[in-house]
């Protein structure tokens, strides 16, 4: 049975800041001349220009500032619990506006033909979370079934996508509504560790969806078609990149190493998705490489031998929003869609990263014109594997 990425729809935090005007609030925050030279470093060539943030004041003055100056006038964190409290209010709306949003842009779908919603996470935890207000609040069914998977990261957009597509699977029926929601600026660390200046300089907050559904897509509405899914692993690093719940937000890993690691064993860890298809590289028309950081696509590209235009995608999201974890790739998916090649349509490699060091893979069919040329079993190319 085939599943299809009917609609993809993203939402962003209205608060946002140039990333040159980070890069001069970290340097004013630096402990020393070291630390200053490392954050310029860092920030100029991040390939980042804004970044969005559920956060206003980060100053240490006024009502509602995230980091407060104690008696010796150094700026301290709120502690976890603090943290996820914004996370429960703040994801509690963006999840219900961007659920109203994709269900609403979505031809032929309402709340009440979905059927299973999944969300996604690592950024924060509460229960009842975001699934349930969802079903809530926009009039769904009680009987609708909901299921979250929480701290898995960067890549965790394609297992939930993977998910989608078997409940469709087992059920022709199915409608699935899918929800990346990350708050990763809750995280934000000042304890001048090169790790976490890595992060500071990356990671942002931004929520992405996606409708899935056996149906066959509208006529002349761009959709694509899953197939594919490969799971990996490099286990050389997996502590070059961890996350962990501190006492102050999260803790994260993130060496510097990582984008080499993945770029040294990129060939390998798409070649058995591609195979799967009877696939080669250079069936693949585009590449939707999740945009850890600048780094993470030039190494891609680089052994891959893949053209600018194959990662454009990627090199967007990132220049306009940063990384947001596992919202991230339903960005660079929704970038794709909306800036069509001229073919009919494009197989699509989408790529994510995560810790482990994790690799998720899917093979996709973009599918911008539907007409009888287009639907599966008339294609004059062979149609991608199922298997």
């Amino acid at each position: 049975m085939t599943a299809w990425i009917h609609r993809i729809d993203t939402l962003l935090p209205d608060f946002s800041f140039a990333q040159e005007e980070a890069m001069v609030k970290m340097q004013e925050w630096a402990r020393d001349d070291r630390e200053k030279r490392l954050v310029r470093a860092v920030y100029r060539h991040s390939g980042i220009e804004r970044r969005h943030s559920v956060l206003r004041n980060y100053d240490g003055e006024g009502e509602g500032a995230f980091f407060r100056r104690d008696a010796g006038g150094a700026l301290r964190g709120p502690g976890t619990a603090a943290r996820n409290d914004v996370f429960s209010t703040e994801s509690r709306v963006m999840s219900v506006a961007l659920a109203r949003k994709v269900i609403g842009n979505c031809p032929g779908v309402t709340p009440a033909d979905v059927t299973h919603v999944v969300t996604v996470s690592c950024t924060g935890f509460y229960n009842p979370g975001p699934d349930y207000h969802i079903v809530r609040e926009l009039g769904m069914s009680d009987a609708t079934q909901r299921c979250h998977l929480g701290f898995m990261g960067c890549y965790a957009a394609l297992p939930a996508l993977r998910m989608a597509a078997q409940f469709c699977a087992a059920d022709p029926s199915a409608v699935v509504l899918v929800m990346c929601l990350e708050l990763c600026s809750l995280h934000l660390q000042l304890n001048g560790t090169e790790d976490s200046l890595l992060a500071n300089s990356l990671f942002a907050d931004g929520a992405g969806a996606a409708i899935v559904s056996a149906r066959e897509p509208e006529p002349g509405v761009p959709a694509y078609r899953l197939d594919g899914f490969r799971s990996a692993l490099v286990p050389a690093g997996e502590q070059d990149m961890t996350w962990r719940i501190g006492d102050q937000g999260f803790d994260i890993a993130l060496s510097s190493y990582v984008p080499k690691l993945i770029g040294s064993n990129i060939r390998e860890l798409v070649g058995p998705a591609l195979a799967a298809g009877e696939l080669s590289l250079s069936d693949i028309d585009t590449w939707a490489v999740h945009p850890g950081g600048k780094s993470i696509i030039d190494q891609v590209q680089r052994s891959l031998g893949l053209s600018d235009g194959q990662v454009s995608a990627s090199r967007e999201v990132l220049r306009r929003f940063g990384n947001m974890s596992s919202a991230t790739i339903l960005f660079v998916l929704e970038e794709i869609l909306k800036h069509p090649s001229g073919k009919e349509r494009e197989r699509i490699c989408a790529v994510a990263f995560g810790p482990g060091l994790t690799v998720e893979t899917s093979i996709l069919e973009a599918n911008f014109a539907r007409d009888a040329a287009c639907i599966p079993g008339a294609l004059s190319a062979p149609p991608l594997s199922t298997r």
